[in-house]
């Protein structure tokens, strides 16, 4: 995907050879600095964007082509739904909740007018919301509650996919805690897929299966969310992960262990001058004549295809390089990500 400048001229490509798959009742994360395309690609997904070329299939179907008709048809049914960031702008401030969760229903024709109301309720009391709170407005609600509200507004026509983009980032630590929750126990009930868009790694690792990583507008990793989490192998992942703020101070120089120094500052420089080269070369100290092709995803050694993908041409050997030069007393900061996963699945208020 790529968007025209202001005034013309060459387009800027935001998105280059993405492939994702999200399977039924599967939380897939999605992570990356801002501008890496998270946001537009959930976009694409959901057809609010137009891809320059590539498709998007549901549930076997290509619907990239689909015109007229038949598309309005698609997005009528509610298959693909879009949780925003900000529920209080995202939800109409002159309806109230139950009107909000009930235009979709009236728009696509869903039963009687007793029915929709049915629907409502429930959708509210899924989310863990009194369905009382349909009578309010999102301004005299808390911002908890507008975001399950959100939610339920989202899962009322019964999606196949759901994507939730940064869903958590502008609540406090105790109502975070519980839309993630939610998200999870929505994924198991309904089997709905869903997308998490999340600057905050330690909130993916609680729930998310699988992460996805954004660099530049492209695929870097790829697999089990757990493992690379513990085990990264692009340097970019590791990068993230080092970088992912730690209230107790453990290894807070991994970070700097992971940039460009010396020698290494002026080969990656050059490596980067390349048309062609990896995107991620000009800050990545393991850089060498080898990246001066942008690396394809490739499965791991000893993984089925599409288990565990990385698009690094050293993905098997820089983290030897790095452990040698590593003090053996440091503490890995995906340890410490890995911790705060495993508090936030023991503790919802933690």
């Amino acid at each position: 995907m790529s968007f025209a400048r202001p005034g013309g001229g060459r387009r800027v490509r935001v998105l280059t050879d993405v492939g994702l798959t999200v399977s039924a009742g599967e939380i897939v994360g999605i992570v990356g600095e801002t501008g890496s395309g998270k946001t537009t690609l959930a976009r694409a997904v959901a057809g609010l964007n137009a891809p320059d070329r590539g498709q998007v299939h549901l549930d076997g179907q290509d619907i990239t082509g689909l015109r007229g008709r038949a598309r309005r048809r698609l997005r009528r049914s509610g298959a693909i739904q879009f949780v925003f960031q900000d529920p209080l702008r995202s939800l109409d401030p002159a309806l109230t909740v139950g009107a909000s969760l009930r235009e979709g229903l009236a728009i696509a024709g869903t039963g009687t007018r007793a029915q929709r109301a049915e629907r409502v309720a429930a959708a509210l009391r899924q989310v863990g919301l009194d369905p009382a709170v349909a009578d309010r407005y999102p301004a005299q609600i808390s911002g908890g509650q507008r975001q399950r509200a959100s939610i339920a507004r989202a899962v009322v026509s019964d999606p196949r996919l759901l994507l939730c983009d940064e869903p958590v980032s502008a609540l406090d630590a105790s109502n975070r805690n519980h839309i993630l929750l939610l998200l999870d126990e929505l994924r198991r009930r309904l089997s709905v897929g869903i997308v998490v868009i999340s600057h905050d790694l330690s909130t993916l690792a609680g729930i998310a299966d699988r992460v996805v990583v954004l660099y530049r507008g492209r695929v870097v990793e790829d697999g089990p969310i757990e493992e690379v989490f513990a085990r990264p192998r692009h340097p970019y992942t590791a990068l993230l992960l080092a970088s992912a703020p730690d209230i107790h101070g453990r290894d807070r120089h991994a970070a700097a262990r992971l940039r460009l120094a010396g020698d290494s500052a002026a080969t990656a420089a050059a490596v980067a001058s390349q048309p062609a080269s990896c995107g991620f070369a000009h800050r990545c100290r393991f850089a060498t004549d080898a990246c001066v092709e942008t690396p394809p995803q490739r499965a791991l050694t000893g993984r089925a295809a599409g288990a565990w993908t990385v698009a690094c041409h050293h993905a098997e050997t820089w983290p030897d390089e790095l452990a040698a030069t590593t003090p053996q007393a440091a503490v890995s900061p995906q340890a410490a990500v890995s911790r705060k996963a495993a508090v936030s699945r023991k503790d919802p208020a933690a």
